[in-house]
């Protein structure tokens, strides 16, 4: 019941409401035609009865028009009772009989209209029940089927105020997935409309709070490169080559790092969508070793070539930034990238990490990351694999360190389709 959508939930009322209205309804209807039967029979009943009684004391006029009255029945001219057996001949329905020693009456139905015929010896009277059309049935339906158009009318009414949740549900989903020009419009001020203004207040906010990001780091990548590049050329000038090698590799780590921020910059925004291709193994490692710039004999390759659906730069830079952590970390600075069962694992020689592989995978944290040689590297690393649907593993085993790239079927099989 709490997993239930709200417009599940009104469905679901309504029709129940209107299921037990109907039942209801069903039941009053059978519960009245029994009703109007048995007062029907006790009436005729009454009525044969009283004339049966009053006949055998030899009533005159006055008295038959009395007793006519108090029954409310009207004798049929003699020149239409001809005319009403033959009717009743044909079509004539017996709605009640009954009678004595000292005679009958019988309750015909013809067209609606019903006709008392009594026989007594000299009497033979044929009467027309003049009692008032009784109109309850058809208030009852009336009330009924105008109670069910109300329910009707009031379920697809709420069903329209809650439209708008539908619209902001999609215009939502768009912003999550990036469209950063999304706006959530709304024209009354209801509670839908509140909701929807703080949304919008909130896409507003958070697209100048990312504006003013980017503007941020570019400018500061852009200010910083001047600077460094300038540190390099006077670096090279310098006629001590120890302090020479020392500059030089400290302004290649600045370069590296601004290159590494711009990087997360481009890959972790919500906007940004990788460019699935099928595409081999070996032509993503080919490319590796060319981001490396190096065809170091260390780096071994023994996989069992598959085609990918995946995006072949951004793979490349996964397994160029797994590989060069491998070569400047390791022990003997080898590195091998092999395959098992649709995984690909990248192997070198060290020892086991000392936290969880969570902790090395959040940018910018303690210092002994970087001298431990995992820092942005692995931020970035983890970042592109879940836009690819990967995901990051790790195991230690024989003195090894493993890093995997488990393929996530779900999101791959979405990329397919695309």
């Amino acid at each position: 019941m709490r997993n239930l959508s709200v417009t599940t939930f009104i469905h679901i009322l309504f029709s129940v409401a209107i299921a037990i209205l109907i039942a209801t309804s069903l039941l009053f209807f059978s519960w009245d035609k029994d009703r109007r039967k048995i007062d029907e029979f006790k009436r005729y009943q009454l009525i044969s009865i009283t004339f049966l009684s009053n006949l055998q004391l030899s009533p005159d006029k006055e008295d038959l028009k009395k007793l006519y009255k108090e029954l409310r029945v009207k004798p049929v001219p003699r020149k239409k009772v001809k005319e009403i057996k033959k009717k009743i001949e044909t079509k004539g329905k017996t709605v009640f009989s009954g009678g004595s020693s000292i005679g009958q009456v019988r309750v015909f139905s013809i067209d609606g209209v019903n006709y008392i015929y009594v026989q007594r010896m000299s009497y033979n009277l044929m009467l027309r029940d003049n009692r008032p059309k009784n109109y309850f049935f058809e208030i009852a339906v009336t009330s009924g089927a105008f109670l069910i158009a109300l329910l009707l009318l009031l379920y697809l009414a709420v069903l329209k105020k809650l439209y708008p949740l539908k619209k902001l549900h999609k215009q939502i989903q768009r912003f999550a997935k990036g469209d950063m020009h999304t706006r959530i419009t709304y024209v009354h001020d209801d509670e839908i409309g509140k909701i929807a203004k703080s949304f919008d207040d909130a896409i507003v906010h958070i697209h100048e709070l990312s504006a003013s990001k980017n503007l941020f780091m570019r400018n500061m990548m852009h200010e910083l490169k001047t600077p460094i590049t300038k540190g390099r050329i006077v670096a090279e000038m310098l006629e001590d080559e120890g302090t020479k090698k020392i500059l030089v590799r400290a302004f290649e780590r600045m370069n590296e790092l601004i290159s590494e921020l711009a990087e997360i910059e481009r890959v972790t925004t919500q906007s940004f969508e990788p460019d699935f291709e099928y595409v081999m193994l070996s032509e993503i490692i080919h490319e590796a070793q060319e981001l490396l710039m190096t065809h170091s004999n260390c780096l071994k390759v023994e996989i069992k070539d598959m085609a990918l659906t995946t995006d072949k730069k951004l793979m490349a830079l996964v397994l160029k930034n797994l590989i060069d952590n491998g070569m400047k970390y390791g022990k003997d600075k080898c590195v091998m990238v092999r395959t098992d069962h649709g995984m690909i694992e990248v192997i070198s020689k060290g020892d086991a990490l000392e936290h969880p592989l969570s902790y090395y995978t959040e940018p910018f944290s303690q210092a002994e990351k970087r001298s431990s040689g995992f820092g942005l590297g692995l931020y970035i690393v983890d970042s592109i694999l879940q836009k690819l649907g990967y995901r990051l593993g790790y195991r230690h085993e024989e003195s090894k360190n493993i890093f995997i790239l488990v393929p996530n079927n779900e999101k791959l099989k979405i990329a397919r389709r695309k």
